[in-house]
């Protein structure tokens, strides 16, 4: 692994998390405006996902840049429901009870694929706890009903971490996905306060795990989204963290709080800043990282898959 220096005296969150109902960061940079949504296919899209009765990520979490990837064509399908069994502190995505399983979604699913044509498309999910095997069948039985519809077409999953069940992994994997995801999303130090549900060493071990249930082939992917509180050394430690577990593909993107009642930005990175992030994370052996304000998951999520094969076929 490549030994990186790193700068100790750089400012970007301190060590202190943000005070509950108030940001820190100042006024919201001209970085991250962006259009609003509309256009023929934004317009398509929107009507499909209703009439299908399918949810996105993309309007759930309220995504900044769903009008430019629904232009595109290109959208991330949230499975089991739109209600998460899980609080974290800085997402959108409502939580509390969620409703019956519904074992015909995939064949929805598969139906919108088809109809979009997708080259590449992205499967997430909200967290089921209450589910057996925590919804893993869901992600796998809307893999395999996409294949039997669109043999060419690759399918990532952003998957929960399944509260560390390997069996639940194994079902997930057995079924070949292109790109199996799971976010890191935050510092350790800031686990407690930004997502209590989850655990820092147990998501780097979902993510070596799945790496090594799908073989030397199997691309794993993770993200974090900073501005959070963490600091600069923080950043880098688990992006090392990242390549230690094995992960090929880096997003690194912004914090937008999403209202009043979440938590507080801390700071606004600057696009030079994403710019030194990305080298370091390709210094550490990624085969991609995506990395600006406005980047999430699956922002460009359709071209990463070749950018990392390229890589791979280059060494």
């Amino acid at each position: 692994m490549v030994q990186i220096t790193r700068t100790r005296n750089r400012q970007t969150g301190g060590t202190v998390p943000p005070v509950p109902g108030q940001d820190s960061a100042g006024r919201k940079p001209s970085w991250l405006k962006v259009r609003a949504p509309g256009g023929a296919n934004y317009a398509r899209i929107r009507k499909l996902m209703r009439e299908l009765d399918l949810h996105t990520v993309c309007e759930e979490a309220r995504c900044p840049n769903v009008g430019e990837c629904w232009e595109h064509e290109a959208a991330t399908f949230m499975i089991l429901g739109d209600v998460c069994t899980r609080n974290c502190t800085y997402c959108a995505v409502a939580h509390g009870t969620p409703g019956p399983y519904d074992p015909v979604e995939a064949t929805r699913l598969a139906e919108a694929v088809t109809q979009m044509g997708l080259a590449h498309v992205v499967i997430t999910s909200v967290d089921r706890d209450d589910l057996p095997n925590k919804g893993a069948e869901a992600f796998r039985d809307c893999i395999l009903e996409i294949r039997r519809r669109m043999p060419g077409t690759s399918v990532e999953v952003l998957i929960p971490d399944f509260q560390g069940s390997e069996r639940a992994l194994e079902i997930v994997m057995d079924a070949k996905p292109a790109i199996l995801n799971h976010n890191l999303e935050t510092a350790e130090r800031l686990y407690r306060l930004a997502r209590p549900g989850g655990r820092y060493r147990r998501a780097l071990t979902v993510l070596a795990n799945a790496r090594r249930m799908g073989g030397p082939e199997a691309l794993t992917k993770s993200g974090m989204i900073l501005g959070m509180g963490e600091e600069w050394d923080e950043v880098v430690r688990c992006m090392e963290d990242l390549r230690r577990s094995d992960v090929n593909i880096l997003t690194l993107g912004q914090y937008l709080r999403p209202s009043a009642s979440h938590l507080p930005i801390a700071r606004y990175y600057s696009p030079d800043e994403f710019t030194e992030l990305a080298e370091i994370g390709r210094g550490l052996g990624f085969d991609h990282v995506e990395a600006s304000p406005l980047t999430r998951s699956s922002y460009h999520a359709w071209e990463q898959v070749d950018k990392a094969h390229a890589v791979r076929n280059q060494a």
